[in-house]
């Protein structure tokens, strides 16, 4: 073990203040993503003076760790002056910050390793507990001070880039978005001298959707897009060699728009060209995609490609119908299986052309910017994880 290796212990103390005096602060629960978020708990008759108050740079971990597969939840309150916990959580902070950098802690456990370590702890019958001891004895490096803010500086950049990409994504998706309404929902579309249609006295007609322009359709999704459902391949699945293509089995591989998955498969039988559209076709159904390269679709994906190439289209018309595959169920509303029967009949608008056609020239920019910053994105998230990572090899 390193010299710098100290038990967590030593720098850490336990909070135990409570909100006697029914302070009206945010209540916040707490995720195995670890992070902080509004509570949805029913909190009708709830005695609040129970609650524990946690202020700015402390923490708060559930030391129950059962059914949260192999995280743990804990997290770094840094947005809060003060907010609420429940009585169950396990609020800390760091003694000193000039030797223990509470956001180089934070970093420390945030690390799958840790993650693993917790779980490897926990201990019980009914309900296994990572208890306050267990992570007082966890053994991490603790460098000098001027080290440690070194390492929060480098990570915050990084972590600070995600978040403007993934703005910058969300605006120019908003954007997108935008013109599609207006063009394709409110039907504003340019008309032959350049003005917005439907205001200006295009014509509409009666459809099953509604008033719709005089010379669109309404029709089935397979009328205007290939589709290819997904299947698991024969034989192994995997192989640790890499050598194969990338392969979506399901919603959970979709990180953010034009991802790049790292796992492969050897013998694929349905194969999806880049640029085409993904879509989750296994419950919860609807969550969409585009592939970054050529890849292979397992069972709960398919891949939806524009039979004029307009796939920009074809992406926002698909977030459009999404509330077709809800499915009602005695708990309130789901998002189902959908079959390939069903996905082929899923009804749609269908505009004329050269409007589609307009439409996907002016919205390429936008989406090719997307696809940047998406791009962006997973070389940031990599750096991110390697980072974290060489947490353990830190020296003073």
């Amino acid at each position: 073990m390193k010299s710098n290796y100290k038990p967590l212990g030593k720098y850490i103390q336990p909070v135990h203040e409570r909100n006697t005096e029914l302070l009206d602060l945010p209540l916040m629960g707490l995720s195995v993503s670890k992070v902080f978020f509004p509570t949805i708990a029913n909190l009708v008759g709830t005695d609040m003076k129970t609650y524990k108050i946690v202020y700015r740079n402390q923490f708060t971990y559930i030391a129950d760790t059962s059914r949260r597969g192999e995280k743990i939840a804990i997290a770094l309150n840094d947005r809060f002056d003060k907010m609420l916990v429940s009585q169950a959580y396990t609020p800390f902070e760091v003694k000193d910050k000039k030797e223990l950098d509470p956001e180089y802690l934070m970093m420390w456990l945030k690390r799958p390793e840790f993650d693993r370590y917790a779980r490897f702890k926990s201990h019980g019958s009914a309900r296994e507990i990572f208890t306050w001891d267990d992570l007082c004895e966890t053994l991490i490096p603790i460098p000098h001070p001027d080290k440690q803010r070194e390492i929060v500086k480098e990570y915050n950049t990084i972590v600070n880039r995600i978040a403007l990409n993934n703005q910058l994504i969300k605006k120019l998706e908003e954007t997108a978005q935008a013109i599609y309404k207006n063009w394709f929902v409110d039907f504003e579309f340019p008309n032959e001298k350049g003005k917005p249609y439907k205001s200006n006295g295009g014509e509409m007609v009666e459809s099953e959707l509604g008033e719709i322009p005089k010379g669109w359709e309404v029709g089935v999704l397979s009328n205007i897009a290939n589709i290819l459902m997904g299947q698991s391949p024969e034989g192994e699945t995997y192989n640790t060699d890499n050598n194969g293509m990338i392969f979506y089995q399901g919603r959970t591989d979709f990180g953010y728009r034009f991802p790049s998955i790292s796992t492969y498969t050897t013998k694929p039988k349905r194969k999806a060209k880049k640029g085409e559209i993904l879509m989750s076709v296994r419950a919860p159904v609807g969550d969409l995609n585009i592939a970054s390269e050529d890849c292979a679709l397992g069972r709960g994906v398919a891949s939806i490609s524009s039979k004029i190439k307009c796939n920009s289209f074809l992406f926002y018309l698909m977030q459009d119908v999404r509330k077709q595959f809800d499915v009602a169920n005695d708990e309130g509303t789901i998002f189902g299986s959908i079959t390939k029967d069903a996905f082929h009949q899923i009804i749609v608008l269908e505009p004329q052309k050269e409007i589609v056609v307009d439409f996907e020239a002016r919205v390429k920019l936008l989406d090719d910017n997307i696809k940047i910053y998406s791009s962006q994105l997973a070389i940031l998230e990599n750096l991110k994880s390697l980072l974290l990572s060489k947490l353990a090899t830190i020296e003073n």
